[in-house]
């Protein structure tokens, strides 16, 4: 190859598309195809278009290299599941994988070859818009749905990705994106390693562990270093402490950036710092490939890592089994969802729906009431697909609430009202009232943060009204991130939280709604009483002054003068048409030497759960541990383990958690090296964050 080719390799263009700043680079594409200076093309899709671009370099081309196309296959691709955040909520890893699988298989025969998911940043912002692509605030769920993903993306050999139901995966963004000042995208993120070693990256290594294919860097500065020029955490932590082999990807434009962060003094530099960190694709702008040569020429860039830099993309390329299959089989590419796939995405809607409240037991609606009025802005709208839905998303509208409940219950008569008087009128008229109301998909997402978490304009006061009418009601919310809702939760006997559940989440809030599937997800962020708490998440540390939940507007603790402490609505919170109780945690072992943990012991924790409520439901079964004196303060409690267990009324099930050395320690700032420390150590077992049954084990020098 001439260093030229090599440098092309490198180089990935858009097609016209929306996900950056400026145009589409068809002409270039084309033009770069040709000559065999080109490695990648994102946002073109269509067995047909792909195929026509991919003769251009198979056939064309001096050394005849197949291009890789990748696209943003978030939630869907034809079929739109649940956001991520969502998919989350279910605390249930199978639903990601039902997503990646259909994904993955609809796209492949697209002509994609490369998804940019999962993106596996934690974050504690609900300010951020991007939390709605997230798993939430907490690093186990997050690697959990982490592997998940790239399990149902790549498939179970991660060296052979060259099925038609293959996509590679993308872990991104690396690292510590969820954690910018404020909330607001792209901004400022300055992390301890303490911080970054036990709370930022380990879904991104259970993502490299789970065989992803890639990995893409964030757009954020990491205590003052960009993080595409980062060579701690791209070449440092990634590739060598972690052992990646695959691909390192900008995010768009991201190399370019380096100069508008002040860290790059131009094109030239920006390329040669990026590469020299260990990045090995750069995105949408062309600095590698335009100044590529010249940086060789000058000794700027050394021959070695440009080598294993083509090597990495060109490995890609051979797993895909693009060297032996180039082209994609027009004759089989899918156009639209299928009965099937539709069935797989309503029942993951259904999963990942909270029940936040249900006092007086409105909800599930009787099938026998005669009149009930939906109302609200989201009562019949199909804006329910969430953000960075795909072409499906666009050609397909999801089915409002109001027309799949009219289709689930046709003997029900409905009373549809958008909001005002008019819907204060239905509510007034109706045995029962659904508010359904939240925020547009447009409003989470990139580049979609929000100072305000309230209800947008209008919803509030429409709650507010119905509730004046005394009668019996219930609030759907549907939106993107955890919302503030101070100002109208204590007159609301019911809120169901359905997210945005994609193309099948109107029938599947029906079969919620109306007993047909019951509710169990529950929260994977916390919701806050203000947006002035922010950031609020379970696992923080103590501090030397904490302040009791008990005890409000004490003097001189870490609290604040005008809210109560702590959150309205707890991680892990969510109800059930049933009730649930679960055992405190019984251990056989109460004592293990640290030096047995190092070996690979591990220690069985054991919990029961009951359903004493006379419906089947879902319960899902939280395990925190704490360790309450170490070297280094630890957060108060930490998710180690979870299980969603079903269960018929007075029907009972054991649940077996594993704790090893990884669950009872930490990792050292450093080098990331396991620490495990004599002491005890709480162990907790409960249904949210507030778990009050515990255990001690004591862990031996």
């Amino acid at each position: 190859m001439s260093v030229e080719e090599k440098f092309g390799q490198l180089q990935q263009l858009a097609w016209t598309g929306a996900t950056g700043p400026g145009g589409g680079q068809n002409d270039l594409a084309e033009r770069a195809a040709r000559d065999g200076r080109l490695g990648s093309v994102l946002n073109l899709y269509g067995a047909a278009h792909t195929n026509a671009l991919q003769r251009s370099a198979v056939e064309e081309s001096r050394l005849g290299i197949p291009l890789l196309f990748g696209f943003d296959v978030i939630h869907g691709f034809w079929t739109t599941f649940p956001i991520p955040l969502a998919q989350a909520a279910s605390f249930d890893p199978d639903v990601a994988v039902a997503d990646a699988r259909v994904s993955a298989s609809e796209a492949r025969r697209n002509g994609v070859h490369w998804t940019f998911s999962p993106m596996v940043d934690v974050t504690r912002e609900p300010r951020w818009g991007r939390i709605a692509e997230s798993s939430g605030e907490d690093p186990c769920v997050t690697a959990r749905f982490a592997a998940a993903k790239v399990r149902g993306y790549q498939g179970p050999d991660p060296y052979d990705l060259s099925g038609p139901d293959r996509l590679a995966a993308c872990a991104k963004h690396f690292a510590a994106y969820g954690a910018v000042e404020g909330g607001r995208d792209y901004n400022t993120v300055d992390s301890s390693w303490q911080r970054l070693r036990n709370v930022y990256l380990p879904p991104f290594r259970a993502a490299v562990e789970a065989g992803a294919a890639t990995v893409m860097a964030a757009f954020n500065t990491v205590s003052g270093i960009p993080a595409h020029a980062h060579p701690g955490l791209l070449t440092g932590v990634l590739k060598d402490e972690w052992g990646f082999e695959g691909v390192v990807v900008s995010d768009w434009n991201g190399v370019h950036e380096l100069v508008v962060h002040g860290f790059a003094a131009d094109g030239a530099d920006a390329g040669r710092q990026a590469l020299a960190a260990g990045l090995d694709m750069e995105m949408a702008s062309t600095h590698l490939a335009a100044h590529g040569p010249r940086l060789l020429a000058d000794g700027a860039v050394t021959g070695n890592r440009l080598d294993d830099a083509v090597a990495r993309v060109l490995r890609l390329k051979y797993r895909l089994g693009l060297f032996d299959r180039p082209y994609t089989d027009e004759a089989a590419t899918p156009y639209e969802p299928t009965t099937r796939t539709r069935a797989m995405a309503r029942h993951a809607a259904a999963r990942c729906a909270v029940l936040l409240k249900n006092d007086g037991s409105v909800l599930p609606l009787d099938r026998g009431t005669g009149t009930v009025a939906v109302v609200g802005p989201y009562a019949d709208s199909n804006d329910l697909h969430g953000t960075w839905s795909g072409p499906g998303g666009t050609r397909f509208p999801a089915t409002s609430v109001l027309d799949a409940l009219r289709a689930a219950a046709p003997s029900v008569r409905f009373r549809h009202a958008f909001d005002g008087p008019d819907a204060v009128a239905a509510a007034r008229a109706a045995e029962v009232t659904l508010v359904v109301v939240g925020e547009a998909s447009s409003l989470s997402g990139e580049a979609s943060s929000r100072s305000d978490l309230r209800l947008p304009a209008g919803q509030a006061e429409l709650i507010t009204a119905v509730a004046a009418t005394g009668r019996p009601f219930a609030v759907v919310v549907a939106a993107g991130r955890p919302l503030v809702v101070e100002e109208w939760i204590d007159r609301v006997p019911a809120v169901l939280l359905a997210w945005h559940g994609g193309i099948e989440a109107g029938p599947a809030l029906a079969d919620l709604l109306l007993g047909d599937v019951p509710p169990g997800g529950k929260l994977p962020v916390t919701v806050p009483r203000s947006v002035g708490q922010l950031p609020l998440y379970y696992a923080h540390e103590n501090t030397g002054r904490p302040a009791a939940p008990d005890r409000p507007h004490q003097p001189f603790v870490s609290g604040y003068l005008d809210t109560e402490h702590g959150p309205r609505f707890p991680f892990g919170h969510g109800l059930s048409y049933t009730e649930f109780t679960i055992s405190g945690p019984t251990c056989a072992t109460r004592e293990t030497p640290v030096a047995e943990l190092a070996a690979g012991r591990r220690i069985e924790v054991t919990a029961t759960v009951t359903n004493v409520g006379e419906r089947t439901g879902d319960e899902v079964v939280q395990l925190y541990v704490r360790d309450p004196v170490a070297s280094v303060v630890q957060p108060v409690r930490r998710l180690c383990g979870f299980e969603r267990v079903t269960l018929k009324p007075r029907e009972s099930a054991p649940v077996l958690f594993s704790l090893g050395a990884e669950e009872l320690g930490f990792l050292a700032a450093d080098d990331g090296a396991l620490v495990v420390e004599p002491g005890l150590i709480d162990v907790y077992v409960g249904n949210d964050a507030h778990a009050t049954a515990h255990l001690s084990l004591t862990l031996t020098g």
